[in-house]
């Protein structure tokens, strides 16, 4: 792995059993009949402890789903990281729960036995490259997105916690912190008859993503650099847009909301 892990799982298993998880959290069993190399590597720790991490953005929520898991299954907890954005995320896992850690991943992996690849001088702020995810609800109001999402988590939206902006194309949704928490997802669940288009890219946008959901489901994908998904089809362009400049004024996404320094 040359490049910085953006996501990482922490667990005191075999690594041949984190693989396994891996493995069919992200669909990868099929895909040695494919030729597809998965997007993650496991690190082997001194310890009880070993890890799993990826560089791959369209993975990140992976971490959580495979600790949880696991967690269901260990007396220990387990650990997932999320390193794509700032602040660093966390979590302890324990019986399927989970619990925010305020911690620096690399001093945790680091006391389990199990240092993640790429050094502190390597994870400096302009190597993170730290990602962020903004959606446009097509042709949706932002009241109407926002009573979606509180029936779809059952409560209020907490104040702060995500940013819901109208816009002539519909409502252009980010997560304050740079994440979303699958509240893309969960729109396009509530709402199956609304496109919802997930980009999620860097600073810079050398590293760009488009995720076209409809119903919950990923319809199609744009990626740059290319990083094909045995499940969801590879398209060339969005709205006739072949460039991330270029597909994110067609969204109506400024450029601006993903310099998140």
């Amino acid at each position: 792995m040359n490049r910085w892990p953006l996501w990482a799982v922490l667990a005191p298993v075999a690594p041949a059993l984190l693989e396994s998880r891996a493995r069919a959290a992200l669909m990868f069993e099929e895909d040695e009949e494919d030729g597809k190399e998965p997007s993650f590597e496991i690190i082997r720790g001194n310890g009880r402890y070993h890890a799993i991490a990826s560089t791959d953005p369209d993975d990140l929520g992976a971490e959580m789903r495979i600790a949880q898991e696991l967690s269901l299954e260990l007396d220990e907890p387990v650990y997932s990281v999320e390193r794509a954005k700032e602040p660093w995320a966390v979590t302890s896992w324990r019986n399927g729960a989970s619990e925010v850690v305020e911690a620096d991943p690399e001093a945790l992996a680091k006391s389990l036995g199990c240092p993640l690849p790429g050094s502190t001088k390597a994870s400096s702020r302009a190597a993170r490259k730290p990602l962020r995810t903004v959606a446009l609800i097509e042709g949706v109001r932002a009241e109407e997105a926002r009573r979606a999402l509180e029936e779809d988590y059952g409560e209020p939206l907490r104040e702060g916690r995500l940013h819901l902006t109208d816009t002539p194309r519909g409502t252009l949704l980010a997560d304050r912190t740079g994440g979303m928490s699958f509240a893309d997802i969960a729109l396009s669940e509530r709402l199956p008859q609304v496109t919802v288009y997930g980009v999620t890219a860097s600073p810079r946008l050398d590293v760009f993503s488009v995720t076209v959901l409809r119903a919950g489901d990923g319809m199609e994908r744009f990626t740059r650099p290319l990083r094909p998904d045995p499940c969801v089809p590879d398209v060339s362009e969005i709205k006739g847009e072949t460039t991330p400049e270029r597909i994110l004024a067609a969204l109506g996404i400024p450029a601006e909301w993903f310099r998140n320094e």
